[in-house]
């Protein structure tokens, strides 16, 4: 039941640097549980990065470890993705979804509820 609006894409080059901001409204105190995932297309949505707001957890893929960050503002209840030295495959939509769960998984199916997506070019 939680809202979540993402922002922040465009185009970037390689080794460049771009911001995510995942808006959250609606029933944000059922939510305990934010991630990043992305879809290229043709490709099976995957996991990128999340945070476990009640157990205080964060949890990167391997391909975007020392290179992704990812943040909230609980004031504005707003999550963030910190993405540096972008690499050209990392193209595709990128979207932010919620759980209610207080468990942190990078299983896109565990995850009820999804913002729309923004997409994220990484040119060569």
């Amino acid at each position: 039941q939680v809202q979540l609006v993402e922002s922040g894409g465009g185009l970037v080059q390689a080794g460049g640097s771009l911001r995510l901001s995942c808006a959250a409204s609606g029933r944000t105190l059922r939510t305990y549980t934010v991630g990043w995932f992305r879809q290229a297309p043709g490709k099976e949505r995957e996991f990128v990065a999340g945070s476990s707001w009640t157990g205080g957890g964060t949890l990167y893929a391997d391909s975007v470890k020392g290179r992704f960050t990812i943040s909230r503002d609980n004031a504005k209840l707003t999550v963030y993705l910190q993405m540096n030295s972008l690499k050209s495959e990392e193209t595709a939509i990128y979207y932010c979804a919620a759980r209610t769960s207080i468990v942190l998984t990078t299983n896109a199916y565990d995850y009820p509820s999804w913002g729309q997506g923004t997409q994220v070019t990484v040119s060569s």
